[in-house]
């Protein structure tokens, strides 16, 4: 969830694909590939915020947890994420 918006961003058009691809075979074994692609996507994401953004993402994610994915009791450190995060995009 903390991540939600960058992989909106960053995967959408692997998600997008995915989900096309299920929408047209309901054979859950047609969509392996666009779905291997956009678990990498992520993966990916997942390691470049966390290299260049560890304790950002730390503070954050752990308040989401804390609170059960609550995104009003983490609106700082969503903000303190988000500026650092974004403003590099």
């Amino acid at each position: 969830m903390a991540i939600s918006k960058h992989i909106a961003i960053k995967c959408g058009k692997q998600n997008k694909a995915f989900a096309d691809c299920k929408l047209r075979d309901q054979n859950p074994s047609a969509c392996l590939g666009e779905g291997e692609k956009v678990t990498r996507c992520v993966v990916d994401l997942l390691k470049d915020l966390n290299s260049k953004y560890p304790s950002e993402l730390r503070a954050y994610f752990e308040c989401m947890d804390y609170y059960s994915n609550n995104f009003e009791k983490c609106r700082k450190e969503q903000k303190a994420f988000e500026e650092k995060s974004f403003s590099k995009a």
